[in-house]
């Protein structure tokens, strides 16, 4: 795994509510951890004025949330740098929608880069409980896309 991929997955788990995050690609797993602050920390933290910052994904409220025990969400992100399309064509339907089940190899995206459209499809089956607001714009090799719960 190259030093870029393992910069964003470290981006993620700070911008993400996840406190941990295991990655296998090839032979090598690197599991990035994160410590939550204590409630006394916190409490100080809003006392001085310092105040959480929303992130820029769109995420479940806590009703559509997945339910306990399941695995933590796992990010989707963009092999490669192109222009990112939701749907197969203009006017076409979403391939996903936030909140919506997938299966594992199903179609999320399509990233087109240079005249070659490349499918970028679930690595897992679950609930996309995160999802990028970008359509037709550029992305880079590495930006997430998604989170699969």
């Amino acid at each position: 795994m190259d030093l870029s991929k393992i910069k964003t997955l470290i981006d993620f788990v700070g911008r993400s509510s996840i406190t941990e995050l295991a990655v296998t690609e090839k032979d090598v797993t690197v599991r990035i951890f994160r410590s939550q602050p204590t409630a006394d920390k916190a409490s100080a933290n809003l006392a001085r004025g310092q105040h959480p910052v929303a992130g820029a994904s769109i995420a479940l409220g806590p009703d559509e949330l997945p339910t306990i025990g399941q695995a933590s969400a796992i990010p989707v992100t963009a092999p490669v740098s192109g222009a990112l399309h939701r749907s197969s064509a203009p006017g076409e339907g979403a391939f996903v929608k936030l909140g919506d089940e997938v299966t594992d190899g199903q179609t999320l995206f399509i990233i087109e880069a240079m005249k070659v459209f490349n499918k970028i499809a679930a690595p897992r089956s679950g609930r996309i409980v995160s999802l990028t607001e970008i359509d037709g714009g550029e992305v880079e090799t590495g930006d997430l896309l998604a989170e699969i719960a």
